[in-house]
């Protein structure tokens, strides 16, 4: 782990067209915590972190989010904090929800140009009024991260973000279905809480996930983990295109 100068944004600009490249992203207190005992959440993270994170949705062909994102946030996920990039239309927006509980007048859903997509599970009856997936259950009765993956790279969207929530990212990471993963870090203690990643248990440190990882202090006192998963999907993925 060092600190560098090196573009975080490198990776994703000169991924490998001919497969997926999936970055997740997740913003946390010095503690590991994402909101308060109540809920709240605005802002852990300050504006050089909020800039990264449209930075990442303007280098990307869509961002992802679990269902419970949207119930809890209603998020937008548009670029407005910078500049999209030239000739690139808004990124894609995608909901991961199971069960078809999509509010009809989630935000994400407003007509503005930008593609929007909702996957459901395959015995799901809802419709929403915009592109719709389905796919069947997996042993657990979730979607598998890599279904998801191969579906959308199938659907011309090579470079995905998976904003959040909590949960959405630590499956696609116990999947092994990421290439990058950005920790966005405030120097602050909430102290309780909710926590950020929460993967499948292990018994021992060799187990421990230990990415390479390049670290940035951006201007205003949050810092950047930029962590490498490649090596580890390369082996965990099977099933990529």
């Amino acid at each position: 782990m060092s600190q560098t100068t090196t573009d975080p944004l490198a990776p994703i600009r000169d991924a490998d067209a001919s497969k997926p490249f999936v970055v997740a992203q997740l913003g946390q207190s010095l503690d590991g915590r994402i909101a308060t005992t109540t809920g709240e959440s605005r802002w852990i993270n300050r504006d050089a972190a909020l800039d990264h994170l449209h930075s990442l949705r303007a280098h990307v062909d869509a961002v992802v989010v679990g269902i419970g994102t949207v119930l809890a946030d209603d998020p937008g996920l548009n670029v407005r904090r910078v500049p999209l990039l030239k000739g690139k239309p808004q990124p894609a927006r995608v909901v991961i929800d199971p069960s078809g509980r999509l509010p009809d007048n989630a935000k994400l859903l407003n007509d503005d140009g930008a593609r929007r997509i909702v996957i459901h599970a395959a015995d799901t009856n809802a419709n929403p009024p915009c592109e719709t997936f389905r796919l069947d259950r997996d042993k657990n009765q979730g979607l598998s991260p890599h279904d998801i993956v191969n579906a959308l790279f199938a659907a011309g969207l090579k470079k995905l973000l998976i904003e959040g929530g909590a949960q959405t990212v630590s499956r696609f990471i116990d999947a092994g279905a990421i290439d990058r993963l950005h920790v966005l870090v405030a120097p602050m203690i909430i102290g309780s809480g909710k926590s950020g990643l929460d993967l499948a248990p292990i018994d021992k440190l060799d187990r421990a996930l230990r990415p390479p990882t390049n670290v940035h202090v951006l201007h205003d006192g949050d810092v950047l983990f930029d962590c490498d998963f490649s090596p580890a999907r390369a082996t965990l993925s099977p099933k990529n295109p």
